[in-house]
């Protein structure tokens, strides 16, 4: 299912307002996300950093766990645009691709910047052999 350009243009703001959102005093390496679901909301979060680094969350975690949060029923992602304010885009972490896989294993990522670059994939593509739920063994099931 391929997201139509309103859609993205609708993410990409909600993306670029996440990083306009994001607290980032240590790296100062803004990050914005948008996640678009298949009921048709749209998610959006900043990177929220913390003096203790390991406990840092990435704007497309924010945004993720903020849909399944807002949702009353099970929620799937769609599309992920990730937005920093740099010449060229960046990739999600793999932390966050495995988030993502949690809840949109076909989710369509874009990553864009302030230059003219712009990254397009799957992600599928991005985590192919993915662990998630199907892996999961329960006995006696």
């Amino acid at each position: 299912m391929t997201i139509s350009e309103a859609d993205f243009s609708k993410l990409a703001e909600a993306a670029q307002l996440g990083a306009a959102r994001a607290y980032c005093p240590y790296s100062r390496f803004r990050v914005g996300a948008a996640v678009l679901t298949s009921d048709g909301r749209i998610a959006s979060g900043g990177n929220i950093e913390n003096a203790s680094y390991g406990l840092t969350v990435c704007a497309e975690r924010n945004a993720v766990f903020r849909a399944v949060g807002d949702s009353e029923s099970p929620t799937t992602i769609r599309a992920v645009v990730i937005y920093t304010p740099t010449p060229e885009p960046t990739a999600p972490c793999g932390a966050c691709r495995q988030v993502i896989n949690e809840f949109g294993p076909d989710a369509e990522i874009r990553s864009i910047c302030d230059g003219a670059a712009e990254l397009r994939y799957r992600l599928k593509d991005l985590l192919p052999e993915a662990f998630g739920p199907g892996n999961l063994a329960h006995p006696g099931s």
